[in-house]
C-alpha cells in the first residue's frame, strides 16, 4: 500500500525518496501511529516532506489516495482557478423553486458529468445551473443549492453535497499562492547565516560527552556561545501611492523579516530612492535620514532588499527634479547606482503581477539598474531572490 502512496506523491511532484519512505516504515514498525488516519497523516508528512512549501501538494495526494477520492483520478490535473470559486453572487431560491430542481442521479453520474464539465469549461460562472461555479443551482461548486452535488471549495450551507472535493487541513503553501507571514518566514529562513558569538553559556553536549570519555569518565563540561542568525539585511520599503493595494503583503513581509533576522535595518522611500530616507512614516518630512549616511554606516556584508512596485513616471528615475514630492538635485538612478556599488548583493521584490511588468517603462528601468535581480513578490519569486542573496 505504501509503495503506491509513494508513487502517488511522486506524481503530485512531492520530492520524496526511498530513504524517506524507509524512515516512515521504521516509524510505523515502532507503532508511532496506529489505528488512526489522523496520526498516520501527521507521521507521514513529518517523514516524507522536507520543505513546507510542499505541504499543499502532500495534502492533495494524501486525500486522493486515502480519503475515498480514487474515482476522481485525473481531476487533480484539471486545476480550477481560484476566482471561479469566489462567492460574490448567491441566488435566492424559494422552497417551490428548490423542489423543482432535479438531482442528476447518483454519485457515479455526478463524477462522470464533472469530468465532462472540467474538460469543457473555459471561464468563471456564477448563478448558473450547469458549470462549476458559485451561487446557482449547478451540482458542482459551492454557495448554491442542488439536491445532490459535489461541493468544491467554500463552506457547507444546505448539507446536500454527496462528496466534498478535498477538504484540506492547512492553508496553501505552494509556489503560486498568495503570500502570508508563515510562507514568507519559510523562504527567509534560507538566508540564515549561523554563527556563535558572545559569552560561552550554552552546553555543548557532544563535546562534553567526548571530553568526559577522554577524561576517564570524569565530567568535563564544555560550553559554547549561543548560536544565532548572523545574516545582515537592509530592507528598503516603498510606501504610499500605487503601493497602497499591497500594504497587507508588505506588512507580512516586514513582520516575517523582523522575526527572522537579528541584524535587520529598515528604511522607507516613495517610488524611488533619493537623498533622504525615513523610518517613521508619520514624521517622514521632519525626521529624515541622509541616504549617504546609510551608505557609509552599513558594511558591505549586508544584503539589500528593496520592496516596491517600481511603477512611476520614468522622469522620477532618470531626471533631475523628477520626484513628485520634492526638487531632487540628483536623479533616482544615481542613488540606485550608488547603492549597487556599495553593497554586493541587492534584489528588488515587486508585488505587481509579473505579466504586466513589460508594459511599464519604469519597471524595466529599475530592473536594469538592479542588474536584472527583480523578483515577483510571490513565494517562488521570494525564494529565487533569497537564493541569489545567499550565494
Amino acid at each position: 500500500m505504501l509503495i503506491d502512496f509513494f508513487y502517488t506523491l511522486r506524481r503530485a511532484q512531492v520530492p520524496v525518496t526511498i530513504k524517506e519512505l524507509l524512515v516512515l516504515l521504521e516509524a510505523l514498525q515502532q507503532r508511532l501511529a496506529f489505528g488512526s488516519i489522523d496520526e498516520f497523516y501527521l507521521l507521514a508528512r513529518l517523514c516524507l516532506v522536507k520543505d513546507e512549501k510542499y505541504f499543499d501538494r502532500f495534502d492533495q495526494a494524501f486525500g486522493h489516495y486515502f480519503k475515498g477520492l480514487e474515482s476522481l483520478e485525473g481531476f487533480a490535473e484539471a486545476l480550477i482557478p481560484e476566482h471561479w470559486l469566489e462567492a460574490d453572487f448567491i441566488k435566492q431560491l424559494s422552497d417551490e423553486e428548490k423542489a423543482q430542481i432535479e438531482a442528476m442521479g447518483g454519485l457515479e453520474k455526478l463524477l462522470e458529468t464533472l469530468r465532462e464539465r472540467l474538460d469543457e469549461q473555459q471561464k468563471r460562472h456564477a448563478g448558473g445551473n450547469k458549470w462549476v461555479g458559485t451561487g446557482g443551482t449547478s451540482p458542482f461548486g459551492h454557495s448554491g443549492y442542488n439536491p445532490e452535488g459535489i461541493r468544491i471549495g467554500g463552506q457547507s450551507k444546505n448539507k446536500r453535497a454527496v462528496k466534498v472535493w478535498e477538504k484540506r487541513q492547512f492553508r496553501n503553501l505552494d509556489d503560486s499562492v498568495e503570500l502570508g507571514t508563515r510562507n514568507i518566514k519559510v523562504a527567509l529562513r534560507k538566508l540564515r547565516k549561523f554563527a556563535r558569538t558572545g559569552a560561552a553559556d550554552q552546553l555543548d553536549l557532544d563535546d562534553t560527552i567526548r571530553s568526559t570519555a577522554n577524561n576517564a569518565g570524569l565530567l568535563d563540561l564544555k560550553l559554547v556561545p549561543e548560536r544565532h542568525n548572523a545574516a545582515k539585511v537592509l530592507l528598503f520599503l516603498d510606501v504610499g501611492g500605487s503601493m497602497d493595494p499591497y500594504i497587507r503583503t508588505c506588512e507580512e513581509l516586514f513582520s516575517a523579516a523582523r522575526s527572522e533576522f537579528k541584524h535587520l535595518e529598515y528604511f522607507y522611500f516613495h517610488n524611488c530612492v533619493y537623498e533622504k530616507l525615513w523610518q517613521d512614516n508619520g514624521r517622514r518630512f521632519d525626521n529624515t535620514i541622509d541616504t549617504l549616511d546609510v551608505l557609509h554606516t552599513y558594511t558591505r556584508d549586508y544584503r539589500v532588499i528593496f520592496v516596491g512596485d517600481a511603477s512611476m513616471s520614468p522622469y522620477e528615475i532618470v531626471s533631475q527634479y523628477g520626484s513628485v514630492e520634492h526638487m531632487n538635485e540628483e536623479p533616482g538612478q544615481v542613488w540606485l547606482q550608488r547603492i549597487m556599488a556599495n553593497w554586493d548583493k541587492v534584489i528588488w521584490l515587486n508585488p505587481a503581477q509579473q505579466r504586466y511588468w513589460q508594459y511599464t517603462q519604469s519597471i524595466e528601468l529599475i530592473n536594469q539598474l538592479v542588474d536584472g535581480h527583480m523578483y515577483p513578490l510571490t513565494l517562488e519569486g521570494l525564494e529565487a531572490g533569497i537564493k541569489y542573496l545567499s550565494k
